[in-house]
């Protein structure tokens, strides 16, 4: 095998580290060892391979052996240093920049290539801190969903793992409870301790060195309820999560450890059962599932996405909206048409305003769900919409089918119909010609400026956690 430029350079410097040390100029040396003392320089430089018999007799000279010459390890601070920057400038991230390489030369002061090197390093920080654009976010994002729909939203790997450490931990029906979820973390060798100063950036915070998973005091508002976080926590172990090396490894772990977590609340074996039983009895509910469980209404929409197709044959689509219309979370693989922008992203586009998801908003009584049909440009949906609230306003999770299928659905009944021809514009986006002649060049709205229009992808390989933050939280309970 073939050494490479960076193994030959520590050759080199090691072979110049013994030739000082003994006080050789290069012309003593080769003369020693049988070579001109300028082919000696190309080798303690990197640039040529000596031959075995070249490093033994180098060996021989200066009192030492091949291992020792042969040795990864650079031979003392200087040579490490110019090593490291010899590294740092052969990287892509610096190579890209265009700029020429600087020369080492005996001249220049350890101190000076310090603050080079300093450099070099914060330039590399900086390129794994910014692991995405907003655009290549959005286009990882859309690549998981479609990957996801491709296999019917479900993962019967993780599946297996969950029903494996459910039943080691004596799970059996019902309801998981608190004590069931701390047991399973006493068998990974984890203590759940739930404080009041989580760091402000994160959901939970595991201390790995001390074996110790810490957790809010209450859920959060939104559904992320405490077991669920615990069980997200375990799953990064569980799976074998490394640090993220991209944006889309991040949306993949944060896929999978959400997926555990669910498989955990919902274990696939009595949820398939009481799905099936209620679809025998044309009976499917999203809130009668929530209850058998005791999750949120959001969790047990987006379990039947895993479920409903692989094991029920049924297609489906899940939307969660906020008031204005906006698509925060979406999955689907029965044709419905939602809106996109051009990389293929769903995330952050208005739904029709016919749509049950919005159409919800406007119901009186929002302690049940809303059912309604919807005819569409790809057919007729039902759909079974509930509302909810949190700090950041209220929301809306929908799940629906095809026509066809809503025979299987409780609230197949409702006489509620609407009609939509999105993504026509002329459907809900551009106003009836009426009121346009009416108005148009007599009104000046002032709008409402959405902040997230001006902020930054969040940076870090755990976007959005501040590494200060969370470092200091450890030491101050380790």
């Amino acid at each position: 095998m073939t050494p490479s430029s960076l193994e030959l350079s520590t050759l080199g410097h090691r072979i110049r580290h013994q030739r000082i040390s003994h006080g050789y100029t290069l012309d003593a040396l080769g003369a020693l060892v049988g070579v001109a003392g300028s082919q000696l320089s190309l080798i303690e430089n990197g640039k040529r391979e000596p031959k075995l018999s070249l490093l033994q007799a180098i060996a021989t000279a200066t009192g030492t052996d091949v291992a020792a010459l042969l040795s990864p390890e650079p031979p003392n601070r200087r040579a490490a240093l110019e090593l490291e920057l010899e590294r740092a400038q052969a990287s892509p991230v610096f190579r890209q920049l265009g700029i020429p390489p600087v020369r080492v030369a005996k001249a220049m002061t350890d101190e000076t290539l310090e603050s080079v090197l300093g450099l070099h390093r914060e330039l590399q920080r900086r390129e794994r801190e910014a692991i995405a654009t907003p655009e290549e976010a959005r286009r990882a994002n859309t690549e998981l969903r479609l990957r996801m729909r491709e296999r019917n939203n479900h993962l019967p790997e993780i599946e297996r793992l969950a029903e494996k450490q459910l039943k080691a931990a004596g799970h059996v029906s019902g309801a998981l409870t608190h004590r069931t979820v701390s047991v399973m973390a006493e068998q990974l060798g984890f203590e759940l301790l739930y404080v009041n100063d989580l760091p402000h950036s994160t959901r939970s915070v595991t201390d790995l060195e001390n074996g110790r998973v810490y957790l809010p005091p209450a859920s959060i508002p939104g559904g992320h309820g405490l077991r669920s976080m615990a069980l997200q926590a375990m799953a990064h172990r569980l799976l074998g999560h490394q640090a993220p090396t991209d944006y889309a490894d991040f949306l993949q772990q944060r896929l999978e450890i959400n997926y555990y977590a669910a498989c955990c609340l919902m274990p696939s074996t009595a949820a398939v059962a009481f799905l099936q039983q209620a679809k025998k009895d044309r009976d499917l509910a999203v809130e009668d599932f929530r209850d058998a469980f005791g999750v949120t209404h959001e969790a047990a929409a987006m379990r039947m996405t895993n479920l409903l197709t692989e094991h029920l044959g049924i297609r489906l689509h899940f939307l969660r909206i906020d008031e204005p219309g906006t698509i925060g979370r979406v999955y689907e693989n029965d044709g419905l048409p939602l809106p996109m922008d051009v990389t293929g992203a769903v995330e952050g586009q208005f739904v029709c305003r016919r749509f049950a998801a919005r159409a919800a908003f406007s119901e009186q009584n929002r302690t049940t769900e809303h059912h309604q049909y919807t005819d569409t440009p790809a057919g007729t949906f039902w759909c079974s919409s509930q509302t909810g609230s949190t700090s950041a306003g209220e929301y809306s999770v929908t799940v629906g089918v095809p026509f066809d299928d809503a025979r299987w659905f409780r609230g197949r009944q409702t006489s509620k119909r609407a009609q939509s021809s999105c993504p026509d514009e002329s459907c809900c986006r551009r106003p009836p010609v009426e009121l346009a002649q009416r108005w148009e060049g007599k009104a000046w709205p002032s709008a409402r400026v959405h902040m997230q229009m001006f902020s930054p992808l969040p940076r870090g390989a755990f976007p959005g956690v501040d590494d200060g933050e969370v470092y200091s939280f450890l030491d101050r309970h380790a």
